[in-house]
């Protein structure tokens, strides 16, 4: 199963260039989309769900069985394999979840009844809702909201699943049962994950791709970008009142408060100084890292 991306562009009316000359490849299994705001990454994901038009390039789905589709070109086609949530996923507060579900399916082309009831009951276990299948969407919290928002994209038993920043606003613990959600979905499907959160990716993700400015700055897996900079990242405590020389003088890429302390990562060949530590990178290292040096260009 490939999602092939070529030469993706689009320019907005107001000459914003939000996609330049994107192309990525994306298999089964959930794909990470990183970068910061208006980097693009809604752009393209309102694309491939065929909500707005590009300028030019490609999208084709192939499964390796069937004939390959064109994203940009066969709509209706595309509209039943794909399944989107997005950040902001509006319900219907005095409506029950199993009534709104069962509505959502007979506009997804699902008519035989006894086929939708029973799919309706599946993805409402499947989502962990179906003690609440009564209640009206209004008196759900953030989490079983998010778990109704994947329901309704799962309709249709979608090959290529879109969802965009999931886990905003949901605590600890909705947040994880939503992570192995996904992951639990990612076994015969594509999951394109978009999210600010750069630790979610590094565990769930076997690739990402990063974005800035409409562009590509890295696709591969979160591995091979941590690997680049080994031994290159340097954790030092900064006093407040040298932060800014620091930042100055140093190539800081992030910086955090350690109880009420600040503490700094900075990418370097060599030791900064002698009580910095060399710390095992991660992808967020990475992703600073990367944004920060096409920020300087």
């Amino acid at each position: 199963m490939e999602l092939k991306i070529e030469n993706l562009s689009k320019t907005y009316a107001n000459g914003v260039k939000a996609l330049n000359d994107i192309s990525l490849s994306l298999t089964t299994g959930m794909f990470g989309l990183l970068g910061p705001n208006g980097a693009g990454k809604s752009s393209l994901m309102r694309t491939i769900a065929t909500l707005q038009e590009a300028d030019g390039g490609s999208i084709i789905y192939n499964d390796g069985y069937h004939p390959a589709v064109d994203i940009l070109n066969q709509k209706d086609i595309v509209r039943q394999m794909i399944g989107y949530l997005p950040q902001e996923f509006g319900v219907y507060p005095k409506i029950d979840a199993v009534t709104l579900l069962n509505h959502l399916a007979v506009l997804k082309g699902i008519n035989d009844s006894t086929k939708r009831k029973k799919i309706v009951d599946i993805l409402l276990e499947k989502t962990n809702l179906t003690q609440v299948r009564n209640k009206n969407l209004g008196g759900f919290s953030g989490g079983m909201k998010q778990r109704f928002g994947i329901a309704q994209a799962l309709l249709g038993d979608p090959k290529i699943l879109i969802v965009d920043e999931p886990t905003a606003g949901l605590d600890p613990e909705e947040r994880n049962r939503f992570l192995n959600m996904l992951s639990d979905l990612s076994n015969d499907k594509i999951i394109i994950y978009s999210t600010h959160i750069v630790e979610d990716v590094q565990e769930l993700c076997k690739n990402v791709a990063i974005i800035n400015k409409g562009e590509v700055v890295f696709a591969g897996s979160p591995n091979d970008a941590i690997q680049g900079i080994r031994g290159k990242i340097w954790k030092d405590h900064v006093e407040k009142s040298r932060l800014d020389f620091y930042k100055k003088s140093l190539n800081v890429i992030s910086e955090r408060m350690v109880a009420g302390e600040p503490y700094v990562h900075v990418y370097s060949e060599d030791k900064i100084a002698p009580h910095a530590i060399e710390v095992e990178p991660t992808l967020e290292d990475f992703y600073f890292h990367s944004l920060k040096k096409i920020n300087q260009n």
